[in-house]
C-alpha cells in the first residue's frame, strides 16, 4: 500500500550528536492512519540494542467474519507504513523495515454481534475454522498474534468463553484464557481480557507468581467507562506491576446498538504511553519497542517485589 504524505514540509538539521535528522511537520496521512503531530523521522540505534518491537491493533469489528478477517490480514501483514510513537518523538517506518515480532489484536477482533444470540451462535472451539484461518495468517506472516478475545464455544449451545489467544509464528497456538504468563519473542507475557483491567489482584499475579514482563489488555471499552477509566487505569497497572502493557482496542461505532471508546495504547513500566494512534478512533497500527534494560533498570531503583516480600513476612524498611 502506498504511503502519502499530504500537505507536508521537511527541513533537515544537524543535533547534538551530528546525526542527520529530517523533520516533518503539519500533517501526514496515509490509509490507515492520520499523524497530525509535529515529529522525527530518524533511526535511534541505541533502541536495537536491548529492544524487540510490537504492535497494537486498533478497529471496528462488525457482524461479518469476512470482512473482520480482511482487516485482521491487512492490518498484521499488508500495511506499508505504520505510526511509531517513541517518548515524544514520532517516527514514521515501513512496516518491514519496523520488524515487530508481536501482532495484538482487540477483544472481540473476529466478531461483534448485532443481535442478541448471534456470538453464542458463532462460537466455535479453537481447533475450529474461524481460529485456523488466523493460524494462517500468523504462519503466513511469520508473526506472533495475541487474539483476545475469542468467541471460544462454551459447556453447552447456550453458552460461550471469551478467550484470549496467543499465536506463534509457526501457526500454533501457544497459550490461552487463564492466569497463565506465555514466553515469546518479545519477552513474557501475562494474558488478560478487557474487564480484567479493574481487578489489579490479576496484574499482580502475573508479575510475581508468574514473572511476566508484558501485560496485554485486549479491550473493547464503552465510550463512557473509556473516556473515565481506560488510560489512567493501563498506566496504573504499568506502574505498579513494572511491565510494559499492551492495550490493543476495539474503536467507533459497530452497530446502532454498540460503540467502543478506542484509545490504543502501549504503555513502559515507568506509566509512560510510548504508542499510540493520533486519531482515538481510526483503524490502523501502533508500533512501540520493548526495551528490557528499561524494565530492569525501573524494578532496580524501586524494587517493589523486595517491599512485597517484606510486607508479608510483617515489617517494612523504608527509606525516606
Amino acid at each position: 500500500m502506498p504511503f502519502c504524505l499530504y500537505n507536508c514540509r521537511f527541513y533537515v538539521h544537524l543535533n547534538s550528536n551530528r546525526t542527520l535528522l529530517l523533520c516533518l511537520t503539519r500533517h501526514v496521512r496515509s490509509r490507515s492512519l492520520t499523524v497530525q503531530s509535529s515529529g522525527i523521522i530518524s533511526r535511534d540505534p541505541a533502541m536495537a540494542s536491548n529492544s524487540v518491537r510490537v504492535a497494537a491493533v486498533q478497529m471496528t469489528s462488525i457482524n461479518d467474519l469476512a470482512a473482520n478477517f480482511a482487516t485482521c490480514s491487512r492490518l498484521a501483514k499488508g500495511s506499508k507504513r505504520i505510526y511509531v510513537f517513541w517518548r515524544g518523538v514520532v517516527y514514521v517506518k515501513e512496516a518491514v523495515a519496523a520488524g515487530a515480532k508481536l501482532v495484538c489484536f482487540p477483544e472481540s477482533f473476529s466478531f461483534i454481534a448485532a443481535k442478541d444470540g448471534e456470538s453464542v451462535k458463532l462460537a466455535e472451539p479453537l481447533d475450529g475454522p474461524i481460529m485456523q484461518r488466523y493460524c494462517l495468517l500468523a504462519r503466513e506472516a511469520g508473526i506472533w498474534l495475541s487474539l483476545g478475545g475469542f468467541q471460544e464455544k462454551g459447556s453447552d449451545d447456550a453458552h460461550l468463553r471469551n478467550t484470549h489467544v496467543i499465536i506463534d509464528d509457526s501457526g500454533n497456538i501457544r497459550s490461552r484464557n487463564d492466569i497463565v504468563a506465555v514466553d515469546s519473542p518479545v519477552g513474557r507475557l501475562g494474558l488478560s481480557v478487557c474487564y480484567d483491567l479493574r481487578f489489579p489482584e490479576l496484574y499482580q499475579q502475573l508479575r510475581f507468581q508468574h514473572e511476566a514482563q508484558i501485560l496485554l489488555v485486549p479491550s473493547a471499552f464503552t465510550t463512557i467507562t473509556g473516556q473515565a477509566h481506560w488510560e489512567i487505569l493501563l498506566r496504573a497497572r504499568a506502574i505498579e506491576t513494572q511491565c510494559y502493557v499492551i492495550a490493543a482496542a476495539q474503536a467507533g461505532k459497530h452497530n446502532e446498538k454498540r460503540e467502543s471508546y478506542g484509545d490504543t495504547l502501549i504503555i513502559d513500566p515507568w506509566g509512560t504511553v510510548v504508542g499510540r494512534l493520533p486519531d482515538r478512533i481510526s483503524t490502523g497500527i501502533t508500533v512501540a519497542d520493548i526495551d528490557f534494560s528499561l524494565i530492569d533498570s525501573v524494578r532496580a531503583k524501586i524494587p517493589i517485589a523486595k517491599g512485597l516480600a517484606s510486607i508479608r513476612l510483617g515489617w517494612v524498611d523504608v527509606e525516606l
